[in-house]
């Protein structure tokens, strides 16, 4: 698409941005963070979604007041192209999670109007007259991201610079931007959708940590979403770092058009020849950020310094950041350091009671097969709640790799059939547990405005607290029950976490009630 002398021109905050019709599509956390930087900017901004909630209601309330040209809420609003004074928009900013076939989007592309993400918009305002202009380091991949980002943050912390974890993982990077903090470096984490409407981004060092399918619902096939994860090597300038137990990722640094000079850098859990990280010997260490990289390596951890669970996917993760950081110049005491002040997320092979012998752990946050499968890895004898949105991927590699560790399968989501049929197959003697008639009485799936799906919180609460009892029956002493569902949870949860925070309630209330019945 042909890009306007103008927008070609926005490549700062001091840009001329004022008077640039924008629309932005979405008012959620990224949409508003992009219009609210786009009215500081003096740019005319329309912003739409198709959400009418009182929070949508709200920030719409909030835009106004601070100077939005308007904003458009419910399913007209995102069925065509705004207008802004009577005329189209010069330029799009959408929030990731819009699909490009969405009606509008597509629109946009009809009338050869660019599209930008909240990424790309905050990437080209990162440089301010009189103000420091952070470094990026870039993360992506599958699965890993937001620990990665915050053992990067960490690690860079520990080192003695101001840093911050932006993007995907919760922060906008456009409200990290305005912060009066004046940063050295952002750890991104980038979504592949953010990737997709990232087109001038040239992070420091970058990773795709993994790959696996998922989201194809989303990018069309399994090969668009590789292709969108593979951006986030383009322009590096310094290392791209990648996995070397996963040759996609490899495929993607070869064919990444990057900065002259820029490095290539494996990581890997098994020893690392010249110029990787890895594990020897239960040590973390670098044979690629040092000179005697040919007959030496430099100890950064411990494999103990990551804690007593530490699957092998944890190690992964460590070792990638790792790799950004020495890229950017931090030494090894600070690697060790940041790893030993992280403090990991809710929602990741979280712990939750121990109870007769049974392990009771909360993975919500495996939202795709991959995910489920580095959780199921850690254990050898599981009760397994799984289900909810499947995303259009399959389930098959993942029962098969694990069928000999599943004691039983309790189902949740409102469609299970691509599970179920791949247990069917794959794990035929595994008992497998789903709700009849009156177990979850009044379960049922809502969309939001737009028919984007949307949570019941009083469902998913019914579906949960079944799906706790249920595994509480089947597991013994020595076993895990593990909710590690391997989908989406917006079927009957308004988000993983909200998952996450069911189950936890749930099993506390089996716990408590175990324990005045003097069971426990």
């Amino acid at each position: 698409m042909t890009v306007s002398p103008r927008l070609a021109n926005l490549v700062s905050w001091d840009s001329d941005w004022a008077g640039l019709r924008v629309a932005v599509t979405g008012i959620g956390v990224s949409g508003f963070a992009a219009a609210d930087t786009l009215i500081e900017l003096g740019a005319r901004v329309v912003v739409v979604d198709a959400a009418t909630s009182d929070t949508a209601r709200a920030r719409a309330d909030t835009l106004k007041i601070v100077g939005a040209a308007d904003v458009l809420l419910g399913p007209d609003a995102v069925a065509h192209l705004p207008r802004i004074d009577g005329e189209l928009p010069e330029l799009i900013v959408t929030s990731p999670g819009w699909r490009p076939d969405q009606a509008l989007l597509a629109a946009a592309a009809r009338a050869h109007i660019p599209v930008w993400g909240d990424v790309e918009l905050a990437w080209r305002v990162r440089v301010r007259e009189g103000r420091k202009t952070a470094d990026w380091l870039a993360i992506t991949g599958t699965n890993g991201k937001t620990t990665t980002v915050g053992l990067t943050e960490s690690m860079l912390r520990a080192a003695g610079l101001k840093a911050i974890a932006v993007g995907n993982v919760g922060t906008p990077i456009l409200d990290a931007l305005r912060d009066p903090v004046e940063y050295d470096v952002f750890a991104v984490e980038l979504s592949s959708f953010q990737l997709h409407w990232a087109e001038s981004v040239s992070p420091v060092a970058s990773v795709c940590l993994n790959v696996a399918e998922d989201h194809v619902d989303w990018h069309g096939s399994y090969d668009s979403y590789l292709a969108d994860k593979a951006k986030v090597y383009e322009r590096t300038q310094k290392a791209c770092i990648y996995n070397a137990e996963q040759v996609e990722t490899e495929r993607m640094v070869e064919n990444a058009d990057v900065v002259e000079g820029c490095r290539a850098v494996a990581f890997t859990t098994l020893t690392p020849a010249i110029s990787m990280l890895g594990v020897v010997d239960g040590l973390l260490v670098d044979r690629a950020f040092i000179e005697e990289r040919r007959d030496r390596a430099a100890e950064l951890a411990s494999m103990a310094d990551l804690g007593p669970l530490a699957p092998r996917h944890m190690v992964a993760n460590a070792l990638a950041a790792a790799g950004l950081v020495r890229a950017y110049g931090v030494d090894a005491k600070a690697v060790r350091q940041g790893i030993l002040d992280y403090v990991p997320g809710d929602h990741r092979i979280q712990p939750v009671a121990r109870m007769n012998g049974v392990l009771w752990v909360n993975d919500s946050k495996a939202t795709n097969p991959h995910a489920a499968s580095a959780s199921l890895s850690a254990f050898s004898k599981v009760v397994w709640i799984a289900g909810g949105l499947s995303k259009g991927v399959s389930y098959d590699d993942l029962v098969r790799d694990h069928a000999a560790r599943l004691k039983a399968v309790v189902l949740i989501g409102t469609d299970t059939s691509h599970l179920r049929e791949a247990l069917q197959r794959h794990a035929p003697d595994v008992p497998v547990i789903e709700p009849g008639a009156g177990d979850t009485e009044g379960v049922e799936t809502a969309s939001a405005p737009g028919g984007t799906p949307a949570g019941t919180p009083g469902n998913g609460e019914q579906v949960m607290a079944w799906a706790v009892a249920s595994a509480a029956r089947l597991a013994e002493s020595g076993d895990t029950v593990l909710m590690a569902p391997a989908a989406a949870s917006m079927d009957q949860f308004s988000s993983y976490a909200h998952r996450g925070g069911t189950f936890i309630d749930a099993v506390r209330e089996l716990v408590e009630g175990q324990a005045q019945t003097g069971e426990e």
